[in-house]
């Protein structure tokens, strides 16, 4: 079985204001300590992250999406999650964490709450 692997890419554009970052592969058990520290350290006010590229999803992944919410918003910072894939929707939804967690259908209506 091939190793479980996640990419997550800084998109040019980004701002003190507002960074979008783009993650592809899996984020899962497997993949979450490498993705956290980068996220959490990113000094923008508000990051997107854009999950469209996301083939899997688990419950550490969610794990990890709810710290970097709690972390960033302690630090009086926002993050928010845009283009769930629809495996990535059904695992946020039967976590209950689609009223916790800012989500949008699309990047672009995650950078126009910005505005």
């Amino acid at each position: 079985m091939p190793p479980f692997k996640l990419e997550v890419e800084k998109l040019p554009g980004s701002s003190d204001a507002l960074t979008i970052y783009r993650a592809t592969g899996k984020l899962a058990l497997e993949t979450v300590n490498e993705f956290l520290p980068g996220l959490r350290a990113e000094p923008a006010q508000r990051v997107i992250l854009d999950l469209s590229g996301v083939s899997f999803l688990d419950s550490a992944g969610v794990g990890a999406l709810v710290s970097l919410f709690v972390s960033r918003r302690n630090q009086g910072k926002q993050f928010g999650l845009a283009a769930l894939p629809p495996q990535a929707v059904a695992v946020v939804t039967v976590a209950g964490l689609q009223n916790l967690l800012p989500i949008y259908k699309t990047v672009e209506e995650a950078t126009a709450k910005s505005a």
